[in-house]
């Protein structure tokens, strides 16, 4: 019998501790989101997803609020702050309690760099498991000027220059360091340690962590990533370029599931957004968190959706408004400047166009006509409005809950219905209608007369 080699531990720790002064902004830069979740959530996640047994995240002195999401997003993230800032390796040494646990292998991460997959952490941890004392994380710069180089013979890395202080051969090199990095968990506490402060700055750098574990005869090998997949943030600028790239990142994966998208670059797609098979998304709509639409629905046009869910073969918008709670049932049909927040649309049922529903259940079949809207609040308390199977409610309806309208039932339009409707009544519940013949003429016939005299 073949023995399985015992699965590797794992310790990740994510820096979110840079003051992000230039996002210009009263949130921390690494609460600002992208693709609807902070990129500290985003870091966490794709850790968490590379197989971490432990998170620590090192934060800022008084930043109560980023560890508050830190424990969010991981209920058993242990959170370390570092008082001063000098540097990246003193930030990670903050987090000596966690480094000082038996892991086989320590991944650092940048709360501030968003796009890194779960796959490429994984990928960074491989050398470790054979034999390697640090893995540094670079890339193939279109542009390298600024960048530190990652310096190697044959595969070996050997050095991480910084531009500064590169030679002209050196600038050269156009494989960068992305700044993450994986230690053996043996030997990164003493790496860090070593790790001195004599440079212009004063600070601790991580990457001084190559030339001594090289010093130590460890091995330093090197992962290459996409440009793109390692960009920063560090202004609102670099935040939009990086929300282009992971949006142009989701609409690929989700059009090679089967999504049909007619314009993607007007989609918006948040990170968990699920979407079925033979989805049809038209131009400009927006998907905010929590959205699942599954097989053969589609959205039409300037839709906005968010915790919500659009079952098979239902049809939203164009111009409509899912908020959260909205359940859309199978083959429903909900039209043009129709809001539907925390309701239940059953299948088949038809909400066409300008309508509110909320706080609602709307049984299958029923329809909803023009101007129909469910009065929900009373100033204090939201109420619930049934509908029934198969009900038809006629334009300009407003139905103020508490109210249930039975299976079948009829409202006539401009109703204001504030009673319950039994099953197949009819509800009529508006002014009766006085017409009085030759009233317009006499009434025209007087503005004129009193114009004619000068009267006013």
């Amino acid at each position: 019998m073949t023995e399985t080699a015992p699965r590797r531990t794992c310790l990740a720790v994510v820096l979110a501790a840079g003051e992000g002064t230039r996002m210009r902004s009263d949130t921390p830069k690494v609460l600002h989101r992208v693709a609807g979740r902070s990129m500290l959530a985003h870091a966490l996640a794709a850790v968490r997803a590379a197989g971490a047994d432990r998170v620590a995240v090192v934060v800022g002195p008084g930043r109560e609020d980023v560890a508050a999401a830190a424990r969010e997003a991981v209920p058993d993230a242990a959170v370390f702050v570092q008082s001063e800032r000098l540097g990246t390796a003193h930030a990670l040494l903050a987090a000596r309690a966690a480094l000082a646990e038996p892991a086989d292998d320590v991944v650092v991460a940048y709360a501030d760099t968003p796009l890194i997959e779960a796959e490429t952490f994984a990928r960074l941890r491989a050398p470790l498991a054979e034999g390697a004392g640090v893995v540094v994380l670079g890339f193939e710069a279109a542009d390298p000027a600024g960048y530190g180089r990652v310096l190697r013979e044959g595969e070996a890395v050997v050095a991480i220059r910084e531009d500064r202080d590169a030679a002209e051969a050196e600038r050269a090199v156009t494989l960068c360091n992305a700044g993450l990095m994986a230690l053996s968990g043996k030997q990164a506490l003493s790496l860090l340690e070593a790790i001195g402060n004599a440079n212009a700055k004063g600070e601790y750098y991580l990457t001084d962590a190559v030339e001594i574990a090289r010093a130590r005869d460890l091995p330093v090998a090197c992962v290459v990533a996409p440009e793109d997949e390692v960009q920063g943030v560090n202004d609102r600028v670099q935040l939009a370029t990086v929300e282009r790239t992971l949006q142009e990142r989701l609409r690929e994966r989700a059009m090679r599931a089967g999504v049909t998208m007619i314009d993607p670059d007007s989609v918006f797609l948040s990170h968990d957004t699920v979407l079925g098979r033979d989805v049809t998304i038209e131009p400009n709509v927006v998907f905010g968190p929590g959205v699942a639409v599954e097989a053969g629905a589609t959205i039409h046009a300037f839709s906005h959706l968010e915790g919500a869910r659009v079952a098979a073969g239902a049809s939203v918008g164009p111009f409509a408004r899912l908020r959260p709670g909205a359940d859309i049932g199978a083959s429903a049909k909900v039209g043009n400047f129709v809001e539907v927040k925390k309701a239940r649309v059953g299948a088949g049922a038809k909400l066409p166009h300008l309508a509110y529903v909320g706080d609602a259940e709307i049984g299958p079949r029923a329809n909803l006509g023009a101007g129909t809207i469910t009065c929900n609040y009373d100033g204090f308390d939201k109420h619930l409005t049934r509908v029934g199977e198969g009900a038809f409610v006629g334009s300009n309806s407003s139905l103020v809950a508490p109210v249930t309208i039975g299976a079948g039932a009829y409202v006539g339009s401009g109703s204001v219905v504030t009673q319950d409707v039994p099953e197949n009544a009819l509800a009529l519940a508006r002014g009766r209608q006085e017409t009085k013949p030759g009233w317009a003429t006499r009434f025209r016939d007087g503005k004129r007369s009193r114009q004619t005299s000068g009267g006013t």
